[in-house]
């Protein structure tokens, strides 16, 4: 049984659990590209479960959202990056203050060719983590729709309790924002460099690029998504050749892997949205600074000066630039 299916002939589903279903189908209809979600009981053993009966811990269901969202949109991709960002991915049975087997994390799938990109995904994420990834994968062998007050429960009752954090429901909210185009738009709309640069891992040459010795004050967004990444409050002439950052924005801006092209291990550090390729960290910054030094190609960028913020939706940034440095 598979209660509250939608027709999905133009879109695609999928059903995840992530502790308690009231914080997690919050996050998912903040996202771009999400048509419709429901809450329910997703992969137990008892015909029509109510809440308490799950709530006992004895069913085997797991409390779980059902997602349709539009691929043309968003990426099943995106999608599961967004919903890492809001569990612990290392914990069995425990999300937040919820304990109990109900709470346990699980991707749970029709599509068998969603299959491959759930691992594939997990894969990387295991890369970030030291402790064994505990979420459940398994096709979808039942979902029951919960009880009606538990939909839509944070719309209804805002204020209500939610294990996920507020910074999470923002970066929910950064991806509506920020959102990665098709790679055939990124051919046509970026510079044979740009394009070299972030999706290939490309470097420009040296002294010979557009930020390298650009000090007007603004921000430095990802050219391919948006993302703000850099401020110019942070950037100082390491006379590398390349423009240079003691530090992100902020550190959900960008993120890192480990480079062992070329005979060598490197930082690499990307965009976090869009996974665009913009350079390496090293430490051999300012020690002032904490020791950093972000070298990044200009490439990758692009400069919105602090007159140009507000109208380019970049105005809750503009507090930056009414500090001291």
């Amino acid at each position: 049984m598979i209660e509250g299916r939608q027709d999905a002939s133009q879109y695609k589903e999928i059903w995840l659990a992530g502790g308690c279903f009231w914080g997690t189908e919050d996050l998912m209809k903040r996202i771009k590209g999400v048509t419709h979600t429901s809450v329910g009981y997703a992969n137990g053993r008892v015909e029509s479960p109510t809440y308490e009966l799950v709530c006992t811990g004895q069913t085997g269901f797991a409390e779980a959202v059902y997602v349709v969202y539009d691929p043309n949109i968003i990426s099943l991709e995106y999608l599961l990056k967004v919903y890492y960002k809001s569990i612990n991915p290392t914990s069995l049975n425990k999300q937040g203050n919820d304990i109990g087997t109900q709470y346990r994390t699980g991707i749970y799938y029709l599509n068998k060719n969603d299959y491959e990109v759930i691992e594939q995904s997990l894969t990387e994420l295991q890369q970030e983590y030291k402790e064994k990834i505990m979420i459940e994968v398994q096709e979808l062998k039942n979902y029951y729709l919960a009880e009606e007050y538990h939909q839509d429960y944070l719309n209804k009752n805002p204020g209500g309790y939610c294990h996920i954090p507020q910074s999470v429901l923002d970066y929910a909210e950064r991806f509506r924002m920020y959102e990665k185009p098709p790679l055939e738009v990124l051919k046509k709309n970026l510079s044979p460099i740009s394009f070299e640069v972030t999706q290939n891992k490309g470097t420009e040459r040296p002294y010979e690029n557009e930020y390298d010795a650009h000090f007007e004050d603004g921000i430095y967004v990802d050219i391919v998504t948006g993302e703000p990444l850099f401020s110019s409050l942070d950037k100082y002439d390491a006379g590398c050749g390349w423009p240079s950052f003691t530090k992100p924005i902020a550190m959900p801006m960008v993120k890192f892997e480990d480079d062992h092209s070329f005979g060598m291990h490197r930082i690499e550090v990307l965009s976090d949205i869009g996974s665009s390729h913009l350079g390496h960290v090293f430490n051999d910054g300012p020690k002032s600074e904490g020791g950093l030094r972000y070298c990044i190609n200009s490439a990758a960028l692009r400069f919105v000066p602090v007159k140009e913020m507000e109208k380019e939706g970049y105005g809750y940034l503009l507090e930056l630039f009414s500090k001291e440095k």
